[in-house]
């Protein structure tokens, strides 16, 4: 049989609410901050404007900006500075009677004035790390088509992103799986941002972060600095805005996926604070209708961040991040809805900690952080067809963690950065896996996992920044990392290189080694998993970016990754352990002895075209190739359950005006690798049995799906609304997620 996504419509009511003819007198406030983008010092003197306006504003002593009394609407601002590249932020909406944050960093400029005519950028450049890095402000997070308010599934038209299907948001990142990715909030790590967790990964299907409070999110799909260690393909790093420091604000959120609110306002002695909570309410809606034996997962998430300055050089801050989801599907629901297994689920997760920001001064900066994070699973699953208690599922898995980075500016040409980190990890199993058949329908025994492992993790690493002329920037990074639980200790080396041709056109290459220790889950089932090799990935990258015009640039990228020493399992040679999170739902299943034989390899070609909002119009276009491959432990190479080979994605949108917004995304891409069941052998045993002869020899149909959107703004004297209209999957494709 075939399970099929449907159409997924969000719906949020529009208000018929007349547009009143002094709408226009009603305004608000621009305030920021103006930042050199390497060493953090404030700018002073530079120049604000708000295009399309009179108004505008210098920076003062502490590089703050305060522009008052602009009519409602969204706008572009420009900041210039005499040896500075000039940069434009787009999509600045203004509210009536509302203070809005904006931080900008700017980059110093290494090329001589008569060389080239310097315009005005609308894309933040990072000389240190330029392969494979795309960033994004709030409002192009918040207005993305088919998003569901779930910065992962934002990021998903990228082409570095492979689409698997619509159930979850799980980033697959150039043949990674779901493990290889890490997420920092304010530069605290967090281990997973998305609601019902698949346990050791970093995928789900809701993301747990509201981005009503995200200032702007920078992802990096491979080649990134020593900076980051333990993971094999992706960063991403998410930056929290400021509560209004001025006075208390309120906003009430109600859409598809839930609802809730923030508040935010300021602390005596110039701090902050920001506080969002919300919760599903699909459960409430479906007692209320009775529509039977429908499953309805519940889950809720609060996001805390509060800022206070010591001094004008020193500041700290507070984040916490925590969620609970909870998802009880009985027998009666399982057999209706055709599922495999039925139960009981509770999961919480938490992360909370501070941070010391410090400019010693316009040359020496440093961040430190300590934070404390958990993930509590409570989990019962029971097999439909039987009734066998299949997992018994009680872990807690937590992490004590400390960063602390240093950057220091020597001079125009050179500088390093240098960091410390440590983790103690603590986790706690007492899990319970029946007597079942594995994926090939060979017999597995009962297995008892009662144990508390912990290990600690200790990492460093250095950045030398070299800027030998003013065209060429050289990255030199090198990291070392140990973990205590099997005595890893692990050298990576990377470089990275930018060349700026002119001021339109750029190369840039990376190349690097990257480890990631294998999850406790797995690692601690078995003491012989301690004799095992460090997963690594090699990473090599070039690419071209081009400007197009002064908002549309043009990037074209070629990557391979070699992976080796991944765990395999001798009793199944021809499957890959790692994929197990994406086909088996998690490491429940016993392997009795592991090696670390397992290779993958990964390459394409990535092209993508961006467009900023310059004027009424914005989008991004991106289409890739890459092939995705494993060899098992009987030596033969075969696909891996990622590889659509062909992506292509189109997305934008048109703002007419201040008030109206109308946007669109449409994917398609190549159908992913799939095992076809053996037939004979599933009836013998009442279950799905994969057909070891053909192991990812089959493909599943294309995806393609489209999403659209429309946003209408209100104006009030001391309030703001937006109200939206989106459809997922529109012409209603039925995209096959997967068959048993």
């Amino acid at each position: 049989m075939k399970e099929k996504i449907f159409s997924f419509y969000t719906l949020a009511f529009f208000l018929v609410i007349p547009n009143m003819s002094f709408a226009q007198t009603y305004t608000g406030t621009i305030r920021g901050k103006v930042i050199d983008t390497e060493t953090k010092s404030p700018i002073v003197g530079a120049t604000v404007m708000v295009l399309d306006t009179k108004l505008g504003s210098t920076t003062n002593t502490e590089g703050a900006f305060n522009i008052q009394n602009i009519p409602v609407g969204s706008y572009s601002v420009r900041v210039n500075f005499i040896g500075y590249l000039p940069l434009t932020k787009t999509d600045i909406i203004v509210r009536s009677q509302r203070t809005t944050e904006v931080e900008v960093e700017i980059i110093e400029t290494s090329l001589e004035s008569n060389e080239v005519v310097v315009t005005a950028g609308y894309f933040n450049e990072r000389p240190d790390e330029p392969t494979s890095v795309t960033s994004m402000s709030y409002e192009e997070i918040r207005r993305a088509p088919g998003s569901g308010g779930d910065v992962s599934r934002i990021i998903l038209g990228l082409p570095s992103l492979a689409k698997v299907n619509d159930q979850s948001n799980s980033l697959i990142v150039r043949g990674g799986s779901p493990t290889e990715n890490a997420f920092f909030i304010d530069g605290i790590e967090v281990p997973n941002i998305n609601h019902f967790p698949t346990q050791g990964a970093t995928g789900g299907p809701i993301g747990i972060i509201n981005v009503d409070l995200i200032n702007d999110v920078t992802f990096s799909a491979g080649g990134f600095p020593a900076t980051y260690g333990d993971k094999l393909s992706s960063v991403m790093e998410l930056s929290l805005r400021e509560g209004n420091k001025e006075k208390y604000d309120t906003q009430l959120d109600l859409n598809f996926a839930g609802f809730g609110g923030t508040a935010e306002g300021p602390f005596s002695g110039g701090g902050s604070f920001l506080l969002s909570m919300r919760r599903s309410y699909l459960d409430l809606l479906v007692k209320t209708i009775d529509i039977g034996t429908s499953i309805v997962p519940t889950y809720g998430d609060v996001n805390f961040k509060a800022t206070y300055p010591l001094s004008s050089k020193h500041t700290v801050s507070i984040l916490d991040i925590f969620s609970d989801d909870h998802n009880n599907p009985d027998a009666a629901a399982a057999v209706e809805n055709k599922m495999i297994f039925y139960g009981n689920q509770d999961i919480y997760e938490n992360t909370a900690g501070i941070t010391w920001r410090a400019l010693w001064n316009n040359n020496i900066y440093s961040a430190a952080s300590l934070s404390y994070s958990f993930s509590k699973y409570k989990e019962d699953w029971f097999e439909t067809n039987s009734d066998v208690h299949i997992v018994r599922n009680r872990s807690y898995e937590g992490a004590i963690q400390f960063r602390s980075t240093m950057h220091f500016k020597i001079d125009d040409r050179n500088t390093i950065e240098a960091g410390i980190e440590g983790k103690n990890l603590s986790n706690e199993y007492d899990n319970a896996y029946s007597a079942y058949t594995d994926a090939l329908g060979d017999s597995t025994a009962q297995f008892i996992f009662n144990d508390n492992p912990g290990a600690r993790k200790i990492g460093a690493y250095v950045n030398y920044i070299f800027n030998p002329f003013s065209r060429l920037t050289l990255t030199f990074g090198s990291r070392w990392d140990y973990f205590s639980f099997n005595k890893a200790s692990v050298f990576s080396p990377r470089l990275a290189a930018l060349y700026q041709l002119s001021e339109l056109t750029s190369l840039k290459a990376s190349t690097g080694i990257y480890f990631q220790d294998i999850p406790l889950l797995l690692l601690a089932q078995n003491e012989t998993n301690k004799n095992l090799k460090t997963p690594r990935a090699v990473h090599y990258i070039i690419g071209i970016d081009h400007l197009l015009t002064e908002s549309t640039k043009l990037s074209v990228e070629v990557y391979q990754k070699d992976y080796d020493s991944f765990p395999l399992d001798p009793s199944q040679p021809s499957l890959f352990v790692m994929d197990e999170l994406f086909y088996r739902y998690g490491f429940f299943f016993n392997h009795n002895s592991l090696t670390d034989k397992g290779k993958a390899m990964s390459r394409g070609v990535e092209i993508m075209l961006q467009k900023k909002l310059a004027q009424n119009f914005y989008g991004l276009a991106s289409a890739s190739y890459s092939t995705v491959r494993y060899r098992g432990d009987d030596g033969v190479w075969r696909n891996r359950v990622f590889d659509n080979r062909i992506i292509f994605s189109i997305e934008g949108g048109y703002k007419p005006n201040s008030e109206w917004e109308f946007s669109a995304r449409w994917i398609f891409a190549g159908g992913v690798p799939y095992t076809p069941l053996d037939i004979a052998a599933s009836q013998a045993l009442n279950r799905d049995v994969l057909d070891q002869t053909r192991i990812n020899a089959a493909r599943m149909p294309d995806y393609h799906s489209l999403n659209i959107r429309a946003d209408k703004r209100f104006h009030f004297v001391n309030s703001n609304m937006v109200t939206y209209l989106s459809i997922w999957n529109a012409y209603n494709r039925k995209n096959v997620a997967s068959y048993f």
